[in-house]
């Protein structure tokens, strides 16, 4: 199912139609594995109009990627294709092939290719050099190794200086969620969002003529779910040492955020510990998030740093299902309550308060906050916890909301809490404890707010985001 991807189709389309430096093309295009890169890239050379080759590699010798390359790309079968010394070899033959075609080459999983054969990348720059420069092919990149396509822009990459596009495939907005579950309701939406994030995989692996209820019940802990095996899957095709990861990744989903709390919590020792951060921050599976009240001079060196799951999947997996792994099998329904129980908490904590976000920082953009937000996160100290903290350092400006996820409308204690208590206790930590700071508040709820509450919030001039108007301002 394609769905969205228009400004990714609007930057391809316009490095195909450039007569600079080409018409020939080298462009980079990558992402985490079920991001939809695949499916971006044959719908796009699909709709071009340009005869097109898609090949992608495989964990095989090199001299089997090539003969398979080769027919791929000569219209034969495998069995029939020459057998290649080199991939120099290989790229002189293509060359000859298309010389005074346009023609539009994607080599996916690239990274796969380099392992097989160090010398790949050096054969390709050559060929790109030599053959494919001053030619009318368009070559496209496509890697999930995120570390290794980054690698391919840096100086030590052969081929450094002679990429001419590059494009890093990001999750779908959750607007695009309405086309993979157009009959679910904007909370099973949101839920969903806080269960598989805008990984379009995922997203095509639940049953939109399903409840979000029966989804979890029926396809999430299903016997043989890929939902159940696509942690490990992930991990173990990208590290060497994927039950210290697994170990880690544990420790964060059930509440250890500090250096301190994970290494307890996975008997890791914090030395072997920041490796393995380290890695999983390169993955896109965990973060590392600070206050949005540190000043910019101290972000580096700050010790407020906690670490997260990124992935929305990882999340929901390892805060319901890898505690519960060995019951998944034989009480299934256990489990499904445990879930039952925690998943209007973890929704909350999670995806609302990133599309809370998400509409701060559309807003800003849009001119509608009265400051345009130089960060936007939230903050934590000791003494206070604000869900989002917006703030311009150079205006001396500042947004602090609140999230509430509940099922009963916000009253008036709520908006007074967030003015005369929280906000307060958040100035102390800015310079000057928000000396001459203007200060924006903001407060965003399921299901509404009580009609004291929005009397207190138009008083104190507070901003009431409900759902619907929260949904309804995000891009799509």
């Amino acid at each position: 199912m394609f769905v969205d991807r228009e400004a990714e189709l609007r930057f391809l389309d316009d490095i195909l139609a450039r007569q600079r430096p080409g018409p020939a093309q080298l462009v980079l295009l990558y992402g985490r594995r079920r991001v939809g890169k695949t499916v971006l890239l044959r719908h796009w050379a699909q709709a071009s109009g340009v005869a097109h080759t898609y090949w992608a590699a495989e964990k095989e010798p090199a001299a089997l990627q090539r003969r398979k390359l080769y027919a791929r790309l000569f219209g034969l079968p495998a069995r029939q294709a020459p057998n290649l010394e080199s991939w120099s070899e290989l790229w002189e033959a293509a060359a000859t092939y298309l010389q005074g075609k346009r023609h539009i080459l994607i080599l996916d999983e690239l990274p796969y290719a380099a392992e097989a054969d160090p010398a790949t990348l050096s054969a390709l720059q050559h060929a790109w050099d030599q053959l494919f420069q001053d030619s009318q092919t368009f070559l496209v990149l496509c890697g999930s190794h995120v570390r290794t396509m980054e690698a391919l822009q840096s100086r030590q990459s052969p081929l450094f200086g002679r990429l001419t596009g590059q494009w890093e495939l990001r999750p779908l907005p959750f607007a695009a969620l309405g086309q993979f579950l157009p009959d679910w309701t904007l909370e099973e939406r949101v839920a969903a969002y806080a269960m598989v994030g805008g990984i379009p995989a995922y997203l095509a692996w639940l049953d939109p003529a399903r409840s979000l209820v029966d989804n979890i019940r029926q396809v999430v802990l299903a016997p043989g779910s890929m939902f159940g095996a696509e942690p490990a899957f992930l991990l173990y095709d990208e590290v060497r040492e994927p039950q210290a990861y697994l170990a880690v990744l544990k420790a964060i989903g059930a509440g250890s955020h500090t250096l301190d709390e994970i290494s307890n919590a996975a008997l890791i020792g914090k030395a072997h510990l920041s490796a393995y951060l380290a890695r999983l921050q390169e993955l896109r599976l965990v973060e590392r998030r600070l206050p949005a009240t540190v000043p910019p001079s101290g972000r580096h060196k700050s010790r407020q740093g906690r670490y997260h799951l990124s992935d929305a999947y990882f999340r929901f997996y390892f805060r319901f299902l890898a505690p519960h792994h060995d019951a998944l099998a034989f009480e299934p329904d256990w489990v499904m309550r445990q879930i039952q129980q925690g998943l209007r908490g973890f929704v909350g904590q999670t995806a609302f308060e990133e599309l809370a976000r998400q509409w701060v920082t559309q807003q800003g953009r849009a001119g509608r906050l009265g400051f345009r937000p130089e960060v936007v996160g939230s903050h934590w100290s000791r003494a206070v916890q604000v869900d989002v903290a917006a703030i311009n350092w150079q205006e001396k400006a500042i947004l602090l909301g609140e999230c509430k996820w509940g099922v009963d409308a916000v009253g008036r204690e709520v908006v007074r809490e967030l003015i005369e208590t929280k906000t307060p206790r958040v100035l102390k930590d800015l310079p000057d404890s928000g000396s001459g700071w203007q200060i924006h508040h903001a407060l965003f709820a399921r299901a509404g707010f009580t009609e004291p509450a929005r009397a207190a919030a138009q008083a104190a001039g507070v901003a009431l985001i409900d759902l619907e108007t929260l949904v309804a301002a995000l891009p799509a």
